[in-house]
């Protein structure tokens, strides 16, 4: 009873002490594995929905989760950041000659931004399980870099649930959320799981605009665009190409449309995720005139510097061809000899496309 009242009031001041940190939702659950999961995930790898994303499929004996990574866990904490749009991320669907980042991508890093908040977070709880008499308590904190279910343990700790778009919704931030954990030695009382707030709404599943829900809560990773325009290292397959419009990195369609998105706040207090200027309506032209150093300087800090000018490159290429703006012939163009062969496939796509408005 005394280690129950000291690590209640621990969790309090963990719970205030986040906050501080910018994470507008935290959630504590226990560290076990979840069969359920394990078993969805190994039928997703089977079918094949991961399409290149090798890495899905290494350790997947650790995925499992937080015992199997992780014996000695007794408590998994998840905690989210907000970075809710001040705009409509739709609002560009229709302007040809500027691209469409995804709203995550439009600030800084979130990894970069997250690990430092976790590990400020995870200094404050060592030293304060040590002043509280729990002993010297290990732990360790994850930010999309290890294989960690991350989603499913928001819902277990009761940030929100896994929705139709299989990504975290939340009663009070909608879609936009970006989530980390910390696993921890320290057992912590457990919170309510989160229910299933979807219903019947299938707005996600409708807005897709390449179809990539064979079904509701599963995502076929290949068909998404997210994936194509980041993950998928080879040209675009052609039957994609149309439904990218002028997207070039990320797709926001699905979470735009989830109706719980009216009750999320915008996350101008954090701002290392308020939108670059330059990244909100980016002209496809200039970037089309990227080379490897104009790429790093633009994306510096960015999510975006990851995938490489050449396939940063290639993106912009599928919106030039979808844009119907002849004026963009001249840098496609310029790109038809480019030293990346799926640079110049694109281009020569690309110039294709619009040479049937000549």
């Amino acid at each position: 009873m005394v280690n129950d009242a000291i690590t209640d009031d621990l969790k309090r001041r963990f719970l205030e002490e986040a906050q501080k940190q910018g994470f507008v939702a935290v959630g504590f659950a226990p560290a076990v594995d979840d069969p359920l999961r394990t078993r969805r995930l190994t039928e997703w790898l089977d079918a094949g929905f991961h399409g290149d994303m090798a890495w899905m499929e290494d350790r997947v004996d650790v995925r499992r989760g937080p015992a199997s990574m992780w014996p000695e866990a007794n408590s998994v904490i998840a905690l989210a950041m907000s970075y809710a749009p001040a705009s409509d991320p739709l609002a560009l669907e229709s302007v040809g000659d500027r691209a469409r980042i995804s709203t995550y991508a439009q600030g800084a890093d979130y990894h970069d931004v997250m690990k430092k908040a976790l590990k400020r977070l995870a200094r404050w709880l060592v030293a304060e399980t040590e002043k509280a008499g729990l002993g010297d308590k290990r732990l360790k904190l994850f930010v999309d870099t290890a294989p960690v279910m991350e989603k499913p343990l928001a819902q277990l700790a009761g940030l929100g649930w896994q929705g139709k778009h299989t990504n975290l919704v939340s009663r009070d931030h909608g879609s936009w959320l970006f989530l980390g954990a910390i696993y921890s030695e320290v057992a912590f009382a457990p919170d309510e799981p989160h229910d299933d707030r979807c219903g019947s709404c299938t707005a996600c599943q409708r807005a897709c605009p390449t179809a990539a829900f064979p079904e509701p809560y599963r995502l076929d990773a290949r068909r998404c665009i997210s994936y194509l325009t980041i993950e998928l290292k080879g040209p675009i397959p052609h039957e994609f190409r149309k439904a990218m419009g002028n997207r070039i990195y990320g797709c926001d369609d699905c979470l735009a449309v989830c109706p719980w998105n009216k009750f999320a706040q915008n996350a101008a207090r954090n701002r290392a995720f308020l939108p670059r200027a330059e990244l909100t309506a980016p002209r496809l032209a200039e970037l089309l005139a990227l080379d490897d150093a104009g790429f790093r300087q633009l994306f510096s800090g960015s999510p975006i510097k990851r995938i490489g000018r050449d396939r940063f490159v290639r993106n912009c290429l599928i919106a030039a061809g979808n844009s119907g703006d002849t004026g963009l012939l001249k840098p496609v163009r310029a790109l038809l000899t480019d030293a990346d062969p799926v640079v110049a496939e694109a281009a020569r796509w690309a110039s294709a496309e619009l040479e049937h408005f000549l």
